[in-house]
């Protein structure tokens, strides 16, 4: 099926951007629409995978989302770009790994754009930069759709990091585009939007 591209600009909820997910997740299923690249940002929200554990909430006075998607607890906050899709591998390789690859892939040609060498990690999941986690990818199926995906710190503010343990991690060791590359500016969406729909079909 072709792939619709969705923009956002303005702030969309983490829940009702996860109710529309669903709501094509369940069409997909029903091959009554088509697969799905969504670029848009969230208000600050902390979110869990299935994966979480309450030991990673340092602050308690935060407000937890529980989310179905694989990954630990993470955040999103407006300056950190999400690109959601929703694929029916049905139609495709039935192949997890590959998709997560293929969305390495993705977010490492981008942060080229900034000069920046972003790589994969073999043993954690997502995009590091020297040392630091630069992008969060989380992923779930149902029926062979694959839907939720990934999230770039662009210049979006880290120090909400410090009430949880991000993914796991060392909360100092998380970085941004604008902490890597003060200097150039990039049409952001624009280049997500190019490059993603690129390598997603090598899907």
């Amino acid at each position: 099926m072709p792939l619709e591209v969705k923009i956002s600009k303005k702030l969309i909820p983490y829940k009702s951007a996860i109710k529309f997910l669903k709501s094509r997740v369940d069409s997909l299923k029903k091959q009554k629409d088509n697969d799905l690249l969504w670029i848009l940002e969230h208000p600050l929200t902390f979110t869990s995978g299935i994966r979480s554990k309450k030991n990673e909430i340092l602050d308690k006075k935060i407000k937890i989302l529980k989310t179905n998607r694989g990954g630990k607890i993470t955040l999103h906050n407006p300056g950190q770009k999400i690109v959601y899709i929703v694929l029916n591998l049905n139609k495709k390789k039935k192949d997890i790994r590959n998709l997560v690859k293929q969305i390495e892939i993705s977010i490492i040609e981008f942060l080229k754009l900034y000069n920046i060498k972003g790589y994969a990690d073999k043993d954690n999941v997502g995009v590091w930069v020297n040392g630091k986690k630069i992008a969060a990818i989380g992923i779930r199926v149902s029926r062979w759709i694959a839907y939720h995906g990934c999230s770039i710190n662009i210049n979006n503010n880290l120090k909400h990091y410090k009430k949880i343990i991000p993914c796991g991690l060392d909360n100092s060791k998380i970085t941004s585009v604008q902490n890597e590359n003060k200097n150039k500016k990039i049409n952001i969406e624009r280049n997500l939007k190019i490059i993603f729909i690129k390598n997603l079909k090598n899907v």
